[in-house]
C-alpha cells in the first residue's frame, strides 16, 4: 500500500468516519440483541481498515477469499475469530481449518472432507449451515436436507460443530429480506435444535441489506447475527440509507488527462466498444469532454462513481478511460485536476482496493495520531 498522496488515481479512507459507522451500526444491532460479523472482501482486507472492524466491538472478522484470510493471519493484526463467508472448494480445506475458525457450508460432501481435514490438523471447526430461501445462490434448498445435514454433523462428524444456520439473500437473485423469509430461517433453526436437542449459537439473517430490519425493529427475535461489511463502508446499501452513518468513508480521486471540446457523438460507423458492446449515444452537439486516467478495469461500472463536484456527468469509460461531460463546469476542469468521486454500489470497492493501478490512502485513526 502506497501512502504518496500525489499517485493518482487512488483510494483515500477516512479511518475515522468509517469507525464512527462501525460503531453506530455494532449499537444499535446490540441493542437489538444481534451480533456483527464485520466483513471486510470488498476492502480486499486492507491491515489498516481490518484493525478499525476489529476495534469495533464485532464479533468475528470474516471475507470470502482465503488470500485475504491469510493475510490477515500473517499481519497479526485480529484477535477476533475469522469467519469464511463463501462456501469453501475440496481444493482448499487445509487452508480453511489453519486459518479459518468458523465457516458457511451448504454441501454434505464438503462437510465430510472438512470434517476429516479438521481430524488431520487435531482441531474442531465451527459451522453454519447456510438455507437457500429464494436468491439462489448457495444453501440448502430444501429442508430434509439441511436437517440430515445437522444430524450427520452433530453425531457423526465430531471434529466440526454446528454453531448456526444462516441465509444469504439480495446478491444474486435481488431478493430482500423480509418478515416472511427471516421468519423461515427461525423456524427452520427451531427444527435443527428439536433434532439436536440443543440451541444453536447463531441464527444468522444475512448482510448489509439485512440490516434496515435490525435497525426499525421488524427482525424476528431469534435472530442474532448479521455479516455487514458494504452499509459501513459505503454507509448505506442498496436498500437502507440511514442518515446516522457518514457517506463519504472513501473518496475516490483520478487525475484529468485532457480536456477539450468534442462531439458527443461519434463520427464514422459504428460497431462495439472494447468490451464487445453496442455503446448509446445521445447526440448533444459540441460538448466540453474531460477524461480521467481511470477505467472499467479499475472500478467496474462507471456509472456507479457519483462525482463530488456539481456539474460533472459520467458519460462512459473504457479499460483504462473515464469520459465526463464537463459542459456545465468546463472553465473549473484542467489538465492535471484532480477530480472527487464517491461510489453508489458495493462493486467499486472491490474493484478498486484490488486494483494494481490504484493507490491506497489512509486518512485519520490510530495511524494517524
Amino acid at each position: 500500500m502506497t501512502m504518496n498522496r500525489n499517485q493518482y488515481p487512488c483510494v483515500e479512507f477516512d479511518l475515522d468516519k468509517l469507525a464512527a459507522n462501525l460503531a453506530a451500526l455494532v449499537e444499535r444491532c446490540h441493542d437489538s440483541l444481534i451480533e456483527v460479523a464485520g466483513v471486510v472482501k470488498a476492502v480486499s482486507s486492507l491491515p489498516e481498515i481490518v484493525r478499525v472492524y476489529e476495534e469495533s466491538g464485532v464479533k468475528f472478522i470474516a471475507t470470502s477469499r482465503i488470500s485475504q484470510m491469510r493475510a490477515i493471519r500473517e499481519a497479526g493484526i485480529c484477535k477476533k475469530p475469522l469467519m469464511l463467508i463463501r462456501i469453501p472448494m475440496l481444493s482448499e480445506l487445509p487452508d480453511v481449518v489453519e486459518l479459518c475458525d468458523i465457516s458457511l457450508q451448504s454441501d454434505i460432501i464438503v462437510l465430510r472432507a472438512l470434517n476429516e481435514e479438521t481430524k488431520k490438523q487435531g482441531k474442531v471447526h465451527e459451522v453454519i449451515l447456510m438455507m437457500d430461501l429464494g436468491d439462489l445462490r448457495e444453501g440448502f434448498w430444501n429442508e430434509e436436507d439441511a436437517l440430515d445435514a445437522a444430524l450427520e454433523i452433530e453425531h457423526e462428524l465430531k471434529n466440526l460443530r454446528l454453531a448456526g444456520v444462516g441465509v444469504n439473500l439480495s446478491c444474486y437473485g435481488s431478493v430482500l429480506p423480509t418478515k416472511r423469509n427471516m421468519q423461515a430461517l427461525v423456524s427452520l433453526a427451531a427444527d435443527i435444535e428439536h433434532e439436536i436437542g440443543r440451541p444453536l449459537d447463531y441464527i444468522s439473517g444475512g448482510a448489509s441489506t439485512s440490516a434496515y430490519m435490525a435497525m426499525n425493529g421488524t427482525m424476528p427475535y431469534r435472530i442474532n447475527l448479521l455479516r455487514l461489511g458494504d452499509i459501513g463502508l459505503r454507509g448505506e446499501s442498496d436498500n437502507f440509507s440511514p442518515d446516522f452513518l457518514h457517506k463519504d468513508v472513501l473518496t475516490i480521486k483520478a487525475e484529468v488527462i485532457e480536456c477539450r471540446d468534442k462531439p458527443s457523438f461519434p463520427v464514422g460507423e459504428l460497431g462495439v466498444d472494447a468490451f464487445g458492446e453496442v455503446g448509446h449515444y445521445e447526440d448533444r452537439g459540441i460538448r466540453r469532454r474531460a477524461l480521467i486516467a481511470m477505467g472499467r478495469v479499475d472500478y467496474g461500472n462507471c456509472f456507479d462513481l457519483v462525482p463530488r463536484m456539481e456539474g460533472i456527468e459520467v458519460i462512459g469509460a473504457s479499460s483504462d478511460h473515464t469520459i465526463l461531460d464537463v459542459e456545465a463546469v468546463k472553465d473549473r476542469v484542467h489538465v492535471g485536476d484532480v477530480l472527487e468521486f464517491g461510489i453508489k454500489a458495493y462493486g467499486p470497492m472491490a474493484y478498486l482496493t484490488s486494483s494494481d493501478g490504484v493507490h491506497m490512502v489512509i486518512k485519520g485513526g490510530k495511524q494517524n495520531a
